[in-house]
């Protein structure tokens, strides 16, 4: 006989690391749910970003915004260099070393991206921290076939794995 399955912890769910979403397509003609679960994950214009930890609690969502959306993980540095550039506090100042050794126990933007890939530390952790990064258009554009296309069929929206990498590097 098999065994039932225990329920996760919140520790053992967020042990998949972070997913990176980057917001490609506008509000015209879209349905209200999926308006809904984009307000949720923070992604209210285009070339908007997040940063949600991998994890089932989110699953559904970022399937019903799959057609808006382009996605993958991300790994620490790609994530530091996110917080550097386009981290933003209240007032729209960049986020910097002596703002989070001022008010957080962190020295530096490198400690809190090592403490959040590793889920010790959430942004609500920073006073002030917006939840969203504004970015660029892509450098060089989207994919050849548009933004109404799948990744997969050379286009830009959709899962990309670990070459979500790319995409923000061009639009940082």
């Amino acid at each position: 006989m098999e065994k039932p399955k225990k329920s996760q912890t919140k520790e053992e769910k967020a042990k998949g690391g972070k997913l990176v979403l980057i917001r490609i397509r506008g509000r015209v003609h879209v349905r209200q749910t999926i308006e809904d679960a984009l307000k949720h994950l923070n992604l209210n214009t285009v070339n908007s970003c997040t940063v949600i930890d991998n994890n089932p609690d989110y699953k559904g969502m970022v399937n019903q915004v799959n057609d808006y959306v382009t996605w993958g993980e991300i790994d620490e540095a790609t994530f530091e260099k996110l917080l550097k550039e386009k981290g933003r506090i209240a007032g729209n100042k960049k986020l910097d070393d002596n703002y989070l050794a001022a008010r957080t126990k962190y020295g530096s933007v490198k400690e809190f991206a090592q403490a959040c890939m590793k889920s010790q530390a959430k942004f609500s952790d920073v006073p002030d921290l917006k939840h969203m990064f504004r970015l660029n258009p892509p450098i060089g554009g989207h994919e050849r076939k548009g933004i109404k296309k799948p990744y997969v069929l050379g286009g830009a929206l959709g899962y990309r794995g670990k070459e979500i990498k790319e995409v923000l590097e061009r639009m940082m």
